[in-house]
């Protein structure tokens, strides 16, 4: 399969649920893997991700339920609470802080070099999630969530949460994406 191809396959699941069509630690396997290879600036290696399965995966959920005191409709959390599992993604503050003292003139890119590699990193899991057969959305309910979740899962305080990546069973289809001009968006200039 070609790059294109895995890119258009991958797509926003809401249906999911714990039926997992490969073994547990295949996708474990893949998220180790695609957070190696991910690049980042200056190599600083900041992406931190979680995996949470089983039970420990509906504690979460309900306790991000909780943590809005009813705020959230319960069926849209239930949605992600359904699912096998639940990436979480972070970023520490730490290295990003330590590459800002070493590298003074660069300190303001920092920061935004480690939301860049996050970001591939989610994209790069997302898409390997759905070669896998594995269907997959991403949420950020943080920073709401972010003291809760360190505290749930015994994590370093420098680890800043970013996005929630609920993965499982494909129950059903999204809709067909709408085509676009995508020259609205994309400039040639000769």
């Amino acid at each position: 399969m070609s790059i294109v191809d895995s890119i258009a396959k991958r797509r926003t699941y809401y249906q999911l649920d714990k039926d997992l069509p490969v073994a547990e630690q295949e996708v474990v396997a893949l998220v180790e893997k695609i957070t190696e290879l991910v690049p980042d600036a200056f190599n600083m290696k900041s992406a931190r991700a979680v995996v949470v399965t089983g039970s420990r995966q509906d504690a979460l959920w309900d306790a991000i339920y909780d943590a809005f005191g009813g705020k959230v409709a319960r069926e849209k959390i239930d949605g992600f609470r359904a699912a096998y599992g639940t990436i979480l993604y972070f970023y520490d503050t730490d290295v990003v802080k330590g590459l800002q003292e070493r590298f003074p003139l660069y300190a303001a890119n920092f920061p935004v070099w480690a939301q860049q590699a996050n970001g591939m990193l989610q994209f790069s899991i997302w898409s390997g999630l759905r070669d896998l057969g594995v269907g997959a959305n991403l949420q950020h309910y943080n920073p709401v969530i972010d003291e809760m979740v360190r505290e749930m899962f015994d994590l370093p305080a420098s680890w800043q949460l970013v996005a929630q990546m609920p993965f499982g069973g494909i129950v059903a289809e999204p809709d067909a994406k709408a085509k676009e001009d995508i020259r609205q968006r994309v400039r040639v200039i000769r």
